[in-house]
């Protein structure tokens, strides 16, 4: 992208002038504006630079004369003209910081700071695809400070970092001492055709903070600027939070989640009205136990294990209560006993039995009947399965067919970890302080976005001029050989 492209970013994220603004007046007017600053950082990302502010400096010092007296790097004093010097780059970001980090919890960005990078965020994503798809994914990951690891006990030169976890392996974490980031990756509709894998928000926490609540207050912003939020995809170390940390705040929010289960809150877990709990549904009490315990279908799988595992999710769905009513304000709804919805047959409900035979049948039904089985329909509070209520029955095909773009969030993790561009691993950044490191990281996804468009358009014009040729779009060749097809093939 060119420096036109980075300057139109900074211009529409509206930022630097309120900013500027802010700043206090010295004796002597700073010769490096605010915009310049951000210019200059986004440079120093799309040249593959660390994000060090000598690089910052050295990225401005590389643009053509005339774009250095254009953006100020060239000023004119009364001795002459002035080249921008790296200690004056150092005093405009130190002033920037000071002003992002006032009023900030501990471990937690401040106001300014999250409305700062919002906006760059969302100015990164080219207008043509600001209403391509409202589905997210989101997934979190480590960011290593440069800092030395403090002994315990002890405060390290980074004040804001903390102790975390990341995966050390396929089944073993480690210890690692930054901040924990996260980000929101736009993903296709359920259906909808192919979009650029485009990262809409960030944010960075010291590892002390719980990333799924913090996160929470993220979407707020998004949703009260008037973005809608559709499926929300996450894995389970975000499904097991508390309800009201998570589940019940985003649902209030219009979002609909597609959640991996944590193992803890997979099967039965208590009834209501006599209908059993489980996976984020309601079942008939006489549902067989095999069913309510249903596990997600293994990696690698073959395809006589993926039918069989859709059968069965497919014969759990037919002892789910149905629903019959949409949530009202209060996130109430009423739903309905299978066999009077023609589901299954059940004696309890004589006219199911003229049902065909083909439908499952209840052999023993409940001898004290409850409400579920007595009542044409029981009504249904927010407060039951509000952790694990989800779009799709857990962990059926629709479910897993929906889950699968959650793997954008991984590649959006794997992007600003690749040794060959941006790698933010520890070292890339050398400033202390959730602030500054937040405003390199924003910079950094600003251009990997940017990255991402350019890739993606010139797969389409690749797609679209192979059709127009007759020729077959391309895939991706096949990398992985079973034993069976070796064995075969010898």
């Amino acid at each position: 992208m060119s420096l036109a492209a980075w300057e139109a970013i900074v211009d529409a994220a509206g930022v630097a002038a309120p900013l500027e603004t802010a700043l206090p007046i010295g004796v002597r007017p700073r010769q490096l504006s605010i915009r310049t600053l951000l210019v200059g950082m986004l440079l120093c990302q799309a040249d593959d630079r660390p994000g060090h502010l000598t690089r910052v400096h050295q990225a401005l010092l590389g643009l053509s004369v005339d774009d250095q007296h254009r953006l100020g790097v060239i000023a004119g004093w009364r001795a002459g003209p002035h080249t921008l010097t790296y200690r004056q780059t150092e005093r405009t970001f130190g002033l920037v910081t000071d002003l992002l980090a006032a009023g900030a919890e501990a471990g937690c960005p401040s106001d300014a700071l999250a409305h700062v990078v919002d906006a760059l965020m969302e100015a990164s994503i080219p207008e043509r695809y600001n209403q391509a798809s409202s589905s997210l994914a989101i997934d979190w990951t480590d960011t290593e400070t440069w800092a030395t690891p403090p002994p315990k006990g002890t405060t390290g030169a980074d004040p804001d970092a903390s102790w975390g976890h990341r995966n050390g392996g396929a089944t073993t974490t480690e210890l690692f001492y930054g901040y924990h980031t996260q980000f929101a990756t736009m993903v296709r509709e359920e259906h909808g055709p192919a979009i650029p894998e485009l990262a809409r928000r960030l944010l960075l926490t010291a590892c002390h903070i719980d990333p799924p609540r913090a996160f929470v207050a993220v979407l707020a912003r998004m949703h009260h600027i008037g973005i809608i939020l559709g499926d929300l995809l996450s894995d389970s170390g975000y499904a097991h939070r508390l309800a009201t940390a998570w589940a019940l705040p985003l649902r209030q929010l219009g979002a609909r989640l597609v959640t991996d289960l944590h193992p803890a809150d997979r099967g039965p877990k208590g009834t209501h009205a006599g209908a059993i709990l489980a996976n984020g549904n309601l079942f008939c009490p006489a549902t067989p136990p095999v069913l309510l315990s249903i596990a997600p279908l293994a990696p690698g799988a073959d395809k006589a294990a993926i039918a069989a595992h859709d059968t069965t999710t497919a014969e759990a769905a037919r002892y789910k209560l149905g629903r019959i009513s949409a949530d009202d304000a209060d996130g109430y709804h009423r739903v309905q006993c299978p066999a009077a919805a023609g589901k299954l047959r059940c004696p309890l409900r004589p006219e199911s039995m003229t049902l065909a035979l083909d439908r499952p049948e209840v052999l023993k039904a409940p001898e004290h009947p409850p409400c579920c089985c007595t009542q044409q329909t029981i009504t249904v509070p927010p407060s039951v399965n509000a952790k694990t209520a989800q779009k799709h029955d857990y962990p059926g095909a629709a479910w897993r067919g929906s889950y699968t773009r959650r793997s954008a969030a991984e590649r959006t993790n794997a992007t600003i970890k690749d040794p060959a561009t941006t790698d933010t691993g520890r070292g890339w950044c050398r400033l202390m302080g959730l602030t500054s490191i937040t405003l390199f990281l924003t910079c950094a996804m600003a251009v990997r976005n940017g990255r991402i468009v350019e890739a993606f358009e010139a797969r389409q014009i690749d797609a679209d001029r192979r059709a127009a040729a007759g020729r077959p779009p391309r895939t991706r060749k096949r990398r992985r050989r079973t034993i069976d097809e070796l064995i075969d093939s010898a």
